[in-house]
């Protein structure tokens, strides 16, 4: 009997052992992949300055996704978790728990293991309850979905490991980790945690294979949970991403000007009203621009609809490669554009401004064998003292642009008819381009 206990408790001391031994192996292979994968661009995001002055340069690219999800132009990719994540996630870690409770308990087949099962799952409840109902909101940063999903692996591998090892049926607990991760991670990721469930039900096999080895029957459940595994994760992933770009055409559609690729006036105004919230808060102004195309009309009228397009873009992309990547640019509707100039005074934003001016009017198009040239007017506002709320500024803005028209056009002008940052009224053109250089102009 003394015997017998002894090596009871030896081989029980053998298994906590392995348990410890699995665990830790689980745990570095995640630590790597959440370094390898979310420590670069954590890095960058810490490194990146608001205020900086780096500008877009070549074409304009569509609206991300996860940016207008979080309708805020300056958050990167994967800063905003989809709606109802949290809710989505809450539900299927639950549903796992109890299920595998009422199963250890209900079918006895792990009697000897069944109190370390329980004292596991309960572990994983309170840390469900601690992520998603204790600690605030984006406590985990970029890497949430990873730090989450790793954890929910080291469960899963732990109960695997008490209820029968390689041929556990809690194995699915793997697949829905990956699966559920690739709905709402990149492929990247999804790649990262399917490593991670591979990783842990290696470790699961190798304290099989130290307990005694497996036989065919398991060989084959190993063999067959494999190739689940991977092909679960690869058509989820290929799911996922169709979804997803589904998704972004309906999100640029909604949110783009399709002819200028700019963003268009309902997203542009959402910014100019987080803008003005956020100014409130640190008691930093900003700057408002509004250009306008100088006589599209006759532009059209002269040559035709497709060149008046064509000028439009044109002045789109000076506009989009003068700013910032903090910086908001939209069409307003017609020949009209707002640039929204976060933490900049009056004086940053004339240059801005006059560099818009200037490459407009750089412009050179080509009808046959005439060139016609582009100008456009600028009124530029600030925050606050030109206005508080965002019909305040859009008033003003607009008042100080046709100001810039009824004094001869092609100028930047201030909400008083002013150039911004003082200085005498001057009812003459500003003299930077030859006065040929208008819209409508023939030259051969």
């Amino acid at each position: 009997m003394g015997v017998a206990e002894g090596g009871a408790i030896e081989e029980c001391s053998v298994t906590v052992g392995l348990l410890v031994v699995a665990l830790v192996a689980v745990l570095a292979v995640d630590v790597v992949l959440f370094v390898a994968l979310v420590g670069p661009p954590l890095r960058r995001w810490l490194a990146a300055d608001p205020g900086a002055g780096d500008t877009r340069r070549g074409p304009i690219e569509p609206l991300d996704f996860d940016t207008v999800g979080a309708m805020d132009p300056r958050l990167g990719p994967d800063a905003a978790m989809p709606r109802g994540y949290d809710r989505i996630v809450r539900i299927a870690s639950w549903s796992f728990i109890l299920a595998a409770a009422i199963i250890v308990v209900g079918t006895g087949l792990w009697s000897e293991t069944q109190t370390a099962v329980l004292v596991v799952l309960a572990i994983a409840g309170v840390f469900v309850l601690v992520a998603h109902d204790v600690l605030p909101s984006g406590a985990f940063g970029h890497g949430a979905y990873l730090v989450e999903g790793t954890v929910a692996i080291v469960f899963v591998t732990l109960v695997v490991l008490l209820t029968g090892g390689a041929s556990s049926p809690f194995f699915f607990g793997y697949a829905l980790v990956v699966a559920g991760a690739a709905l709402v991670v990149r492929p990247r990721v999804t790649f990262a945690l399917a490593l991670a469930a591979a990783a842990g039900y290696l470790a699961v096999l190798a304290v099989d294979a130290a307990r005694g080895g497996l036989d065919a029957a398991e060989v084959a459940i190993v063999a067959v949970n494999f190739t689940a595994l991977g092909i679960l994760a690869y058509v989820a992933t290929v799911v996922a991403g169709e979804q997803r770009r589904t998704r972004d055409a309906a999100i640029r559609l909604s949110t783009m000007d399709a002819l200028t690729g700019l963003s268009n006036r309902a997203f542009f105004m959402a910014a100019l009203e987080r803008e003005i919230e956020r100014s409130r808060r640190y008691s930093r102004g900003f700057c408002l621009l509004m250009a306008d195309l100088d006589d599209l009309k006759l532009l059209n009228d002269s040559y035709g609809h497709r060149l008046g397009d064509r000028a439009l873009v044109g002045v789109a992309n000076v506009i989009h490669e003068g700013i910032r990547r903090i910086d908001t640019a939209a069409r307003l509707g017609g020949d009209e554009f707002l640039v929204l100039l976060p933490e900049t005074d009056p004086s940053g934003a004339q240059v801005v401004a006059e560099k818009i001016r200037l490459g407009a009017a750089g412009i050179a198009l080509r009808e046959g064998e005439e060139r016609v040239s582009v100008a456009v007017s600028i009124g530029l506002v600030s925050w606050p003292d030109d206005g508080r709320t965002v019909d305040e500024l859009m008033h003003a803005v607009d008042a100080a642009m046709y100001r810039s028209k009824r004094r001869a056009k092609n100028r930047v002008v201030g909400i008083d008819g002013r150039p911004p940052g003082g200085g005498p009224v001057n009812d003459d053109p500003i003299p930077i381009v030859p006065a040929t250089l208008a819209v409508g102009t023939r030259s051969r």
